[in-house]
């Protein structure tokens, strides 16, 4: 298998350290400080409000909310969501919870953010402003962010695209 780099990961190795050995609780640990991810259906706490959902990797990560207000604050602020703090997801639309869901993968500011079908739950509108977003994120903050998608309006949104076909990358 030959080693290909995307964004300063490669197949085995995230910015030089080779993870191809890590015990469980090291990657756990890897992926809670270094990677956002966002999933297509959201993954949010139903019991929990939106400042609760976004703030949860942290908590996890035994890290206090206090120290990050002005970051949430910034973050709700940025995806739209300020008004919608206190709400929790079943009192938010499909594409309100997809930002949630994208503000949680950026708080803890990782390296890099890993969206799996981002808009594939959503409507198309709802789906480009998902997108826009995105777009938004990786310009104004340099973000690296790898989407898997079955979508062309998506990928057409990317500033690069890899097609992988029957596992093999074209």
């Amino acid at each position: 298998m030959s080693k290909r780099e995307i964004g300063g990961f490669t197949d085995e190795t995230i910015n030089g350290t080779d993870i191809s050995r890590f015990e469980d609780e090291k990657m756990s640990r890897l992926r809670r400080q270094n990677i956002g991810f966002v999933f297509q259906f959201y993954n949010l706490i139903p019991h929990l409000n939106v400042e609760e959902n976004i703030m949860l990797p942290l908590l996890l990560d035994g890290k206090r909310m206090r120290d990050y207000w002005k970051q949430l604050n910034h973050i709700l602020e940025f995806v739209g969501l300020s008004d919608r703090r206190k709400h929790t997801p079943r009192q938010l639309s499909g594409g309100q919870q997809q930002r949630v869901a994208i503000a949680r993968a950026l708080i803890g500011s990782p390296e890099i953010l890993f969206a799996d079908e981002p808009t594939g739950n959503l409507d198309s509108k709802t789906g480009a402003e998902i997108m826009h977003l995105l777009r938004d994120i990786n310009r104004e903050s340099g973000q690296t962010i790898i989407m898997v998608t079955h979508s062309p309006e998506a990928a057409k949104s990317s500033s690069r695209v890899i097609t992988v076909r029957d596992g093999v990358i074209e």
